[in-house]
């Protein structure tokens, strides 16, 4: 059957201009045209009579139309509705424009939704198909990259981060061919950001959910705006050295177009929540009823938070002053016990990072490292270092496991001002000279994290060889500017169709946003000047850390024939790169003492152990 103008009545729930009514949009005339009160999610519909597989839409248009939204749904509420078509082209005055669906689904219900700051003024609707319920095997996508779908009821715009609205979300992918589409809610999120006009959101799933090809099976998902990053993959890029570097909890991340009743937002990152849950951070989940002295030992997630102090689960740490929200236990469900726990270790922690005339700070067997893991803490250090996130000590996760005595630093997050978007630090590598980006102290700190940072990479004598290790580990794993410049080009080229979108609907190129140190007038312009960055920053990186590429690059012979030897009560290494530093695990994978090769390690108790330099491991027992 060939496809034919179905015949259809016109609708619209919202209120019209007079004589603007929708019955224009069927009459014929392309003089008369549908006008709305409102500028925002306005729209106006046609109902189809029945379910029928849509083949084009022709339209006239009152007055230029471009990001304007045509949705289908079976249900008259628009609560189920896909996106049928984006106009992308301008369309001005009162010529006709076919639209081509690409669409296997069958819908009854057709309606136009106008862009932002517009009346819809629709004069002219007629649409083609044939008449049958369809199937999923096709649907439409925005861009290249998956389009996520969010319906609200009565199409109520998310108003703050304290209610949920709620919503049936939609992800479509892979060219059409994968559909989630799940019940759960939106509402606001962030701090800052919730101050723009393209707002960032959560969405959460009524039932944990995988999404897209995430590790995670989880309720909750973030939607990061990414205003002010106008390269649009600062975040992910972040992300990825944050893997390089050895981090063990890294979000997952994926570029992603976004449509919220009908309206297209621009392209966002669909992102895990930062959450104790497994694929995110694996650590053993508290309930109130865990009330068990061992139990409440772990597991937590803790966040260093300038704001904690607006939450409903905080502390304020007994030396540094140090704001830490507590983020896992939830705040209906910490107990006063496991509240006291986590407080104690934090103050544990940051008190026996400062040496005393009775007491070595730095011992790796009795020193603050048998409760502060360094590792992880350094890789989260040279992750923010290296992408100049000047927000890193402002807001830092940490987290707890149940059977370890260790508080471990982690996940990284919050990158928009990263890869030189801050004013403050801006030019980066000249603000660091020979140094890191936190001495400089132009970026922000919550409460005395300086000077907690600074007892760590500054103070402990041992620390500079670690960070060396961690990073040339990373640089002759392949993290270097040559293949970072790739992965950059990569994203550009996944995104490019969106972001072209996103700009016409957020015109911000040219402008300064938040902490913008300059705007240029393009995005092509944009991503030149954060790959000019990413090349300065890596030799700049390896001067400060005193690695180099030529000698500490490739393995060499002498390394090769390095050794690792049980001497008496202590372990010894040599044979290795000069300032090569040594990791002594216990067989459960715990850190308990490093030392630098050539020298022996502090005196061990009796016990077997593993031990770690360079690329040699070796399994040694003490006596």
């Amino acid at each position: 059957m060939a496809d034919e103008q179905i015949a259809a009545t016109a609708f619209t729930d919202w209120d019209y201009t007079s004589g603007h009514g929708p019955e224009t949009v069927l009459d014929g005339d392309i003089n008369t045209y549908f006008e709305s009160s409102k500028t925002q999610y306005t729209w106006v519909g046609l109902d189809l009579g029945e379910p029928h597989v849509i083949s084009s839409i022709k339209i006239v248009k009152h007055g230029e139309c471009q990001l304007g939204v045509f949705q289908g749904a079976n249900k008259r509420d628009f609560s189920d509705a896909i996106p049928l078509k984006l106009i992308n082209q301008r369309i001005i005055g009162t010529s006709e424009a076919t639209l081509s669906i690409i669409c296997s689904r069958g819908v009854r219900y057709i309606r136009y939704v106008g862009p932002a700051g517009e009346r819809s003024r629709m004069a002219e609707i007629k649409v083609f198909g044939t008449p049958g319920a369809g199937d999923d095997s096709r649907l439409w996508q925005v861009t290249n990259i998956p389009t996520v779908v969010v319906n609200t009821v009565n199409s109520e715009e998310p108003y703050d981060k304290e209610h949920d609205i709620t919503a049936n979300i939609i992800i479509i992918s892979e060219n059409g061919a994968e559909i989630l589409d799940k019940p759960g809610t939106i509402r606001e999120r962030g701090n800052n950001s919730r101050t723009y006009p393209k707002k960032p959101w959560r969405i959460k799933f009524d039932k944990k959910t995988n999404v897209l090809d995430s590790p995670a099976k989880a309720k909750k998902w973030t939607l990061i705006n990414n205003y002010g990053d106008k390269t649009l993959m600062r975040n992910i890029l972040a992300f990825e050295t944050a893997k390089a570097l050895g981090m063990e909890f890294v979000p997952f991340a994926r570029p992603v177009d976004v449509i919220l009743n009908g309206e297209y937002k621009g392209t966002y990152q669909l992102c895990d929540q930062v959450e104790v849950n497994e694929g995110r951070v694996d650590v053993e989940e508290l309930t109130a009823e865990d009330t068990d002295p061992e139990i409440i030992k772990g597991g937590y997630l803790v966040e260093v938070d300038a704001y904690a102090y607006s939450e409903p689960s905080w502390f304020e740490s007994a030396h540094y002053r140090i704001p830490v929200t507590i983020k896992s236990p939830d705040e209906d469900e910490i107990t006063s016990a496991q509240k006291q726990y986590i407080t104690d270790l934090f103050n544990k922690v940051e008190t026996s990072i400062k040496p005393t005339d009775t007491y070595d700070a730095y011992d790796p067997v009795t020193g603050y490292r048998s409760i502060f893991d360094t590792r992880s803490f350094i890789q989260h250090m040279l992750t923010n270092e290296f992408a100049s996130n000047t927000d890193c000590y402002w807001s830092t996760y940490m987290y707890k496991r149940r059977n370890d005595p260790k508080l471990y630093t982690g996940p990284v997050w919050d990158f928009d001002l990263g890869f030189e978007n801050d004013r403050r630090t801006f030019p980066v590598v000249e603000s660091c000279g020979d140094g890191y980006l936190w001495q400089t102290r132009k970026g922000s700190f919550a409460g005395g994290m300086y000077n907690f940072v600074n007892r760590i990479i500054v103070t402990d004598p041992t620390t500079k060889a670690e960070i060396k290790e961690v990073w040339a580990q990373a640089r002759r794993n392949g993290f270097s500017a040559e293949n970072f410049l790739k992965r950059v080009d990569e994203i550009a080229t996944e995104i490019n169709a969106s972001q072209r979108l996103n700009f016409k609907r957020w015109p911000i190129l040219g402008q300064k946003v938040h902490e913008n140190p300059r705007a240029a007038e393009t995005y092509e312009e944009e991503l030149a000047w954060m790959k000019e960055y990413i090349a300065d920053r890596f030799p700049q990186m390896d001067r400060v850390i005193g690695y180099d590429p030529d000698k500490d690059g490739v393995e060499s012979a002498e390394v090769a024939k390095g050794y690792i030897a049980a001497v008496g009560n202590s372990i010894v290494a040599d044979g290795f790169a000069e300032g090569t530093l040594c990791t002594v695990y216990t067989a459960d994978g715990r850190v308990v003492a490093t030392f630098v090769a050539g020298t022996p390690s502090a005196p061990l108790a009796s016990g077997l152990y593993i031990v770690r330099a360079d690329s040699l491991t070796a399994k040694l027992i003490i006596r």
